[in-house]
């Protein structure tokens, strides 16, 4: 189709192009609503005082899920949406984490922060540990092997013993 042309193809479209909308279309190509921490946390904590949110909010720390992944998802769709940029949002975090926690308190329901951590499993899986218990596990592969070879030596000897010219061992 193009192989006659004499002049380069630059202006045709991008493979996947017309699955794309316009640079700016998108609400967060748009300029944030809120610039500030103080307006976004302004504008967490009235949607999170919204009988709505507090229902599904409590349904959702009763299943065990995590605060933080709560917090994380809320902030992601404020971003998505337009309402603050993601720098806002990373900072406007902790208090969202909050704020669940306190619905959670006032209710008397436990929940899992996602921030408690069991160092006695993470020392388990350091490379340093690993590499500890494989060599011990060499070394004592090395004992096996040597142990094997000294009872093969012990067999021969035994062999060699009961011909029909050997000496007699006392």
């Amino acid at each position: 189709m193009y192989e006659n042309r004499k002049e380069p193809v630059f202006d045709l479209p991008v493979p996947g192009m017309g699955m794309t909308h316009e640079l700016g279309a998108r609400p967060w190509q748009q300029p944030p609503q809120y610039t500030n921490v103080d307006d976004a946390t302004k504008f967490y904590l009235g949607k999170m005082q919204d009988e709505a949110f507090v229902e599904q909010t409590l349904n959702l720390l009763e299943t065990k899920m995590p605060v933080t992944m709560i917090s994380n998802a809320m902030q992601l769709t404020g971003v998505m949406n337009g309402v603050h940029t993601i720098d806002t949002g990373m900072l406007v975090l902790p208090v969202i984490m909050e704020m669940i926690m306190l619905i959670a308190d006032t209710e008397g329901i436990e929940y899992v922060t996602g921030l408690e951590r069991n160092i006695d499993e993470e020392l388990d899986n350091t490379r340093l540990d690993v590499a500890v218990e494989n060599y011990d596990d060499a070394i004592l592969n090395k004992e096996k092997k040597q142990e094997q070879i000294e009872e093969e030596d012990m067999q021969i000897e035994e062999v060699l013993q009961t011909g029909l010219m050997s000496r007699r061992v006392k």
